[in-house]
């Protein structure tokens, strides 16, 4: 059975730093377009960053730019995402989500989804 689980998510004051990790099971993530996305309360989820197959990193939403890194380690099966500096505006629910395909800039869905984490920043 293909799954994603994500993790690390929580309280955090402005500011603040979390990590969170996606743990692919099933599958090899090492084959797979891995994109982070964020749902914010009564917002439409967002994709926040991708990494491809090939570890080439993007960010699509400007403001996390300098601020979050996606990364993965196959050897662990797993894809992270790192957020630094982080802002009120950050908090939602956060997904990880696999396609099978080669570079961020794909057009084929994402078919694989993990059950989010919540990431609220607050003081």
């Amino acid at each position: 059975q293909l799954q994603l689980v994500e993790s690390g998510g929580g309280l955090v004051q402005p500011g603040g730093s979390l990590g969170l990790a996606c743990v692919a099971s099933g599958f090899s993530l090492e084959n797979y377009v891995i994109g982070w996305f964020r749902q914010a309360p009564g917002k439409e989820r967002e994709e926040v960053s991708c990494i491809s197959r090939f570890g080439q990193v993007r960010n699509w939403v400007d403001s996390v730019e300098g601020r979050f890194a996606i990364f993965k380690d196959n050897a662990k099966n797993t894809v992270y995402l790192q957020m630094n500096s982080l802002k009120p505006e950050d908090t939602g629910v956060y997904y990880c989500a696999a396609r099978y395909d080669v570079f961020c800039t794909g057009d084929d869905e994402y078919r694989y989804w993990g059950q989010g984490t919540q990431v609220t920043v607050s003081s």
